[in-house]
């Protein structure tokens, strides 16, 4: 048998599944794309594999690790095709779901808001007897009876998966356990989610919320890794199967199948975390991401080299209060539609043509104009993608264009597609200002890192609105999700809430906790055969002033937790609270809300090959193309093969550089630089 020395990671988007296979002994890798199969996404991943080994010319026996990125779980809930679900709450919390926050989302219309559909009906809610008092002490045991009344309802309703969600269960889970003992008697097909497993922290309905979406997820993604699982073996294929979680690390299938909900934004993590890794070899440590996809833009921020995190993720209009990588989403993407209103106003996205029928310019269909259409039209792609796979036809575009934009507004079809590409950049760049500005940091001290397949192609023009530094392509950008799955460790997240007000925190208590959570990540990491020498375990506390409806998370500076730990974490709340929020009060009480620890497990990385330096300076094209550029209209463009570049060498503005997975645009008064991974680096010629 052949050595086993290969990775490979598999990311589904919407458009595309990103392929990308490493030889893990000297770096080499091999890339390619395959159109997604929204319908069934495994058929996408089993397309992708046999892709990519056919082209790197070795056996699937050869594959050491797959590493996956997936939406199944966030499809599920955005198209609401989850399982048949039910809850149990404790008596007279029958609708903590739909009372839900009572808040209305800023950019909608107050008057038209309509509440979204809650992913479990009332109707599917029985409540039961029983009570945890505020301090975790049982003061009503489960009645098993009202248990296995339920268990008869659900029986009779087909439900497919059980919610258990009872008051204070964070502090005092036993009444939960019970229910999971009683309910797998009677109901063994049916999966249960405990809150007390999920999201053992305080806030009743966040935690009723990321309870039910495990649940209502759940039987899906364990129907999809199973297929995956079987998939795989039936190929040859017996390597271990690691997927990517919301929080930036991967775990296993089992895991996954049980805390399904963390798969909620898979994808788009694993990009921000393959730029974390472009960020650190290019030096470019507090970086601005943007990764430009078919059907959105995700945009995040790097800070030293690591991806910010946040506590108060969401998925469509539901918050998930886990641990998750800070994404910022909006629909603007390559397949994002451009129409005219009926008051004549240009709008672009956040509607897509998506995969099928995709563009017009693909010929499968489309008649709606969209962005592609319009850097097609600008010269800005050329007329095929994916090496000659995808055919463009130019006309198909300009048609679309014109019937749906230029003769509407009265313009010419150039003007046309250059206002769709400036307003999606418009569009994308107050995103943008969202993961930066409104956080308190200055773009200007920032390198934009942009990717995706469309990335490359509005980089620098997004660069010179935000004002960053300059902006850095990677060498790989249309697959940097799937090499990030490649740069990825295990990693599992556990909290427990442990409210403390001054002026007497208690100490042992805080201890205690902490002891019993970091006790919770040895084992897990133990259970994935994770050597002590490839364990990090790092705690942290959520903060906040006193009555304040929102914490921030601060590092434990001590494991022991001391007076003066106590008070170095205080100050650094203060400290953070001004940068974030412009202001701090030191006079003011602040309570310790709830405890964090985190659980990394380093995963083997390919080492990164470097290119080969040429004593030419610059980059010698291979033929040029007419494109165009705001305020200066066509030029004849020089236009290079990534492949063909080397460390060192510079492009001198204007250049277009095609690749596989994408197109990167360099404005006329902009230069280029190869570093020696790879990346170009773009910024203005002085």
């Amino acid at each position: 048998m052949k050595a086993r020395n290969f990775s490979v990671a598999l990311d589904v988007g919407g458009t595309f599944t990103d392929v990308i296979l490493v030889n893990m002994t000297d770096g080499r890798r091999w890339t390619t794309k395959t159109p997604s199969t929204p319908n069934n996404p495994a058929e996408a991943f089993f397309s992708g594999v046999e892709k990519i080994v056919e082209l790197a010319d070795i056996e699937t026996s050869e594959i050491d690790h797959v590493f996956h990125g997936s939406t199944v779980a966030t499809n599920t809930v955005l198209e609401g095709k989850g399982a048949s679900t039910g809850m149990l709450v404790t008596n007279g919390f029958k609708y903590v779901l739909e009372i839900g926050r009572h808040d209305i989302p800023r950019k909608e219309n107050l008057y038209t808001w309509v509440k979204p559909t809650r992913p479990i009906r009332p109707r599917h809610i029985c409540e039961v007897r029983e009570r945890v008092s505020v301090d975790g002490s049982i003061e009503l045991r489960l009645k098993p009876e009202d248990v296995h009344d339920a268990c008869e309802y659900f029986k009779s309703l087909n439900i497919e998966a059980i919610a258990v969600v009872f008051l204070h269960s964070y502090l005092n889970p036993e009444n939960e356990k019970e229910v999971l003992k009683l309910v797998s008697e009677k109901l063994p097909n049916v999966q249960i989610s405990l809150s007390s497993d999920v999201l053992p922290v305080f806030r009743e309905y966040e935690r009723a919320m990321a309870t039910a979406l495990n649940a209502y997820v759940g039987p899906r993604v364990s129907s999809y890794i199973s297929q995956l699982n079987s998939g795989m073996l039936a190929r040859g294929v017996e390597a271990p199967l690691l997927i990517m979680k919301s929080n930036g690390g991967v775990f296993g299938p089992e895991q996954a199948a049980k805390q399904s909900i963390d798969l909620a934004l898979s994808g788009p993590a694993a990009g921000v975390i393959g730029a974390c890794d472009i960020a650190r070899n290019s030096a470019a440590l507090d970086a601005i991401t943007i990764d430009i996809g078919g059907t959105s833009a995700d945009m995040s921020l790097i800070r030293n080299g690591q991806s910010t995190m946040t506590n108060e993720g969401e998925i469509g209009p539901f918050p998930i209060n886990l641990p998750t990588v800070d994404i910022h989403t909006i629909g603007a993407g390559g397949g994002s539609i451009a129409m005219v209103s009926p008051e004549g106003i240009l709008t672009v996205g956040p509607a897509s043509a998506g995969a099928h029928p995709g563009p017009a310019c693909y010929g499968q269909g489309g008649k709606l104009p969209t962005v592609t259409d319009a850097n097609l039209v600008l010269g800005r792609i050329p007329p095929h993608l994916l090496g000659g796979e995808v055919l463009l036809e130019v006309g198909l575009a300009e048609r679309a264009i014109s019937d749906a934009v230029a003769e509407p507004l009265g313009l010419s079809v150039i003007e046309a597609a250059a206002g769709v590409i400036e307003i999606v950049n418009n569009n994308m760049v107050g995103a943008l200002k969202v993961v930066s500005v409104e956080k308190g940091y200055d773009p200007t001290e920032f390198v934009l890192i942009a990717f995706g397949g469309a990335g490359p192609m509005h980089g620098s023009a997004l660069s010179r609105q935000l004002g960053t530094r300059g902006v850095l392509i990677p060498r790989f950008p249309g697959v940097l999700c799937a090499a990030g799955l490649l740069a990825s460790d295990l990693q599992y997240d556990f909290v427990r809430t442990c409210l403390q007000r001054p002026p007497t925190y208690d100490l042992v208590q805080m201890r205690s906790v902490l002891a019993e959570l970091s006790m919770n990540a040895e084992q897990r990491l133990t259970l994935e055969k994770v050597e002590k020498g490839d364990r990090s375990i790092t705690s942290f506390a959520d903060i906040r002033y006193a009555k304040q409806g929102y914490e921030l998370t601060i590092p434990l500076p001590d494991q022991t937790l001391n007076e003066e730990a106590i008070d170095k974490l205080v100050d650094e709340f203060h400290e953070l609270h001004e940068q974030l929020y412009t202001f701090c009060d030191r006079s003011a009480k602040v309570e310790i809300v709830n405890i964090r620890v985190k659980a990394v497990g380093r995963v083997d990385k390919a080492k990164l090959d470097q290119l080969e330096s040429t004593d030419a300076e610059h980059a010698s094209p291979y033929t040029t193309r007419s494109v165009f550029f705001q305020d200066v209209g066509f030029i004849d463009t020089p236009v290079y093969r990534r492949e063909q570049l080397s460390a060192e060498q510079r492009i001198i503005g204007p250049g277009i550089v095609d690749q596989l997975d994408t197109t990167t645009v360099i404005f006329p008064d902009e230069q280029g630089t190869i570093d020696r991974y790879g990346s170009i680096y773009i910024e203005q010629s002085s």
